[in-house]
């Protein structure tokens, strides 16, 4: 996991190259790459490994985690390359993976009970994480400056596993509120699959909703340096209350969460979504009602939700989105593909809802119509499969010209099978992490950060604001596959 701070990018970029490029150069295999985005899930698993796990090179880990606070924490996902695990980022990928799987479960095929498992393995353990102690929501487990000053594999850590939680005295409602979202989007995964199960999920986000709001505050302040830099909650915590209640609102048709909106004075129109900033997502969400529904009570979210949209266009007038030469949406230079990733996800599922209705609406005089979105967000997916000035496909082990040094201790690390004694803390970093020699280990399905704004990746292990993958990224493309994978049937 690296440092990753977020920053309003405001560059206006338009030029011809988006309709040149907007035909793909070959034909993608959206069902395979589907397949291998939540396979990656498996090679990130934290906890007691089951019979099934396909990732074999894996191994169990982190058994004892919870233990230095008396209590059970195991499970979970390692959010990146390293073996933290960070609540944060984990919740907000346990909502998207969550959402993505409820817009297009019917569109997934076997892939949609592989979905589940991805997000089942992330909901047991924030319910361990909700109730494990009174007064108590435990937000993360292992000491990330200990951490990152190893390269070890997961199954040999013996850094300091500090357990962190946050409480009425010391709150965080970004990270609660993560949480809440989390539950409550889960929670409509498994109702009519699992509905106690479901039932269970949702009575924690509700729960775990109320410490979020009762106890106002971030969980950066509370929690200093085993948040920031790593997840600092830089856009602050009304986003997350937003997004919770949004979900909520999802979920329980309650009309106190659209109330409890409405008192936040929220009306940001932010260009990017991403684990810190969800205002996005959440005009997406809550539009929904008013494209699909024609409840007019929405309305103000579905102009919030266009007005995001425009922002991205290329050739809207509104636009305030960077694309490179090759056509990619281009935010930040850490881990750029984490925003691509996010926001085709909204472009996807809002193009979906204006297909429904046959909706359409204005960028000034530019008209916009479903297939305009979705030729947008093909572009984005198409280009990270393989269709870019580098013709690499940046999700590993799609297609043949992929990353093979990416920063990822696990994969860049001999199996317990090859290499049976551990690894000490620094006894990963100069026969592996410095070796130019590709990684033993395919983390098949990983999105890496991805190439820089001159459509470059260098494939440098130590470079991993652009070799290293995360469970945000991958979350978010799940949707989009499962969109182009159907539409191509």
């Amino acid at each position: 996991m690296a440092f990753r701070v977020e920053v309003s990018v405001c560059i206006i970029l338009f030029s011809s190259f988006f309709f040149s490029l907007g035909t793909a150069q070959g034909v993608f295999n959206y069902r395979e790459a589907l397949e291998k985005s939540i396979l990656f899930f498996e090679g990130q698993r934290s906890g007691k490994l089951p019979h099934n796990q396909r990732v074999s090179w894996r191994g169990s880990s982190g058994l004892s985690d919870g233990s230095l606070a008396k209590v059970d924490l195991t499970g979970g996902y390692y959010d990146a390359g390293d073996n933290v695990k960070f609540n944060f980022p984990m919740a907000y990928t346990t909502t998207l993976l969550s959402w993505n799987t409820l817009e297009y479960g019917k569109r997934m095929g076997p892939q949609l009970q592989n979905a589940r498992a991805a997000i089942r393995w992330a909901t047991d353990y924030l319910l361990k994480c909700a109730n494990a102690a009174p007064n108590k929501l435990f937000v993360g487990v292992g000491d990330p400056n200990s951490d990152h000053k190893c390269w070890e594999r997961p199954e040999d850590m013996d850094t300091v596993r500090s357990v962190y939680y946050v409480s009425p005295s010391s709150p965080g409602s970004d990270v609660a509120g993560e949480m809440a979202a989390a539950l409550a989007a889960a929670s409509l995964v498994f109702r009519t699959v699992d509905p106690v199960y479901s039932k269970k999920l949702l009575g924690n986000a509700v729960k775990v909703f109320r410490f979020a709001v009762q106890y106002r505050g971030s969980y950066s302040d509370s929690l200093g340096s085993a948040a920031c830099p790593f997840y600092c909650s830089y856009s602050g915590y009304k986003d997350e209350l937003y997004w919770g209640a949004a979900w909520l609102l999802r979920a329980t048709n309650d009309i106190s969460y659209l109330n409890f909106i409405n008192t936040l004075g929220a009306n940001d129109v932010p260009d990017l979504f991403s684990w810190d900033n969800k205002y996005a997502g959440a005009h997406v969400l809550m539009a929904r009602r008013s494209v699909v529904g024609n409840d007019k009570r929405f309305d103000p979210f579905r102009q919030q939700a266009e007005d995001f949209v425009c922002k991205i266009l290329p050739n809207s007038p509104y636009t305030s989105t960077q694309y490179t030469k090759g056509g990619l949406i281009y935010k930040l230079p850490e881990e750029n593909l984490q925003y691509v990733t996010s926001i085709t996800s909204l472009l996807t599922t809002y193009a979906k809802y204006m297909a429904s209705k046959k909706h359409t609406f204005n960028c000034g005089s530019l008209l916009v119509t479903e297939k305009t979105i979705r030729i947008l967000a093909k572009r984005q997916v198409d280009y990270i499969l393989g269709n870019n000035p580098m013709k690499m496909s940046y999700m590993v082990g799609y297609g043949t010209n992929y990353p093979r040094r990416v920063h990822h201790r696990g994969s860049s690390l001999p199996s317990m099978a090859m290499h049976p004694q551990s690894f000490g803390c620094d006894g990963g970093f100069q026969p592996y992490y410095y070796t130019a020699n590709a990684n033993p280990n395919i983390l098949v399905g990983a999105i890496v950060g991805g190439p820089n704004q001159n459509d470059f990746f260098p494939d440098e292990r130590t470079d991993y604001s652009h070799s290293e993958p995360a469970t945000y990224i991958n979350a978010a493309i799940v949707g989009p596959l499962a969109y182009f994978d159907s539409s191509k049937r």
